[in-house]
């Protein structure tokens, strides 16, 4: 395992949308070990692997340290429900804050590190590190959910 670096916006990897993984093996599992390395060495509850310039759809999440860390290996969001709206942060922005609106419960389909197709349901912080994990995976960051003005002052 290793602490992998992040990429900072504006880093153009940041905005491409990454591959499905089809077989999952040894290198996969090194990379999601990897991600929860560097996920928690810089304090963060979630990461993507485009974050790390990995081209797959790995999302690892910790939203509390006494549970394991979830991988969730091609997760596809097939049911939301609700709207919330709460301030968000992220590792390849930091010390950037913006306000998201985000679906308040989703159902997501993902695969895990065995291969096994996993479904469940998500709500309150699970829900939205899931969403923003999964803008990642396609390509879309904070800065697409920011208002002009902050996108401005980001640029200076």
């Amino acid at each position: 395992m290793a602490i992998l670096e992040i990429l900072k916006y504006p880093h153009t990897n940041l905005k491409k949308k990454v591959e499905k993984i089809n077989i999952i093996n040894n290198n996969i599992i090194n990379i999601t070990n990897s991600m929860i390395e560097t996920m928690i060495h810089n304090n963060g509850i979630g990461l993507a692997a485009p974050q790390v310039n990995i081209n797959k759809q790995i999302i690892v999440i910790s939203i509390n340290e006494k549970i394991k860390p979830l991988i969730l290996i091609n997760p596809i969001i097939i049911l939301k429900k609700g709207i919330t709206t709460n301030t968000e942060g992220c590792l390849s922005f930091p010390d950037v804050f913006v306000k998201v609106k985000r679906n308040k419960i989703i159902k997501v389909i993902f695969f895990d590190l065995n291969g096994k197709k996993n479904l469940f349901l998500a709500d309150n912080l699970l829900s939205i590190c899931i969403q923003h994990e999964i803008d990642h995976l396609n390509g879309i960051t904070l800065y697409d959910k920011m208002s002009t003005l902050k996108k401005k002052l980001i640029q200076k």
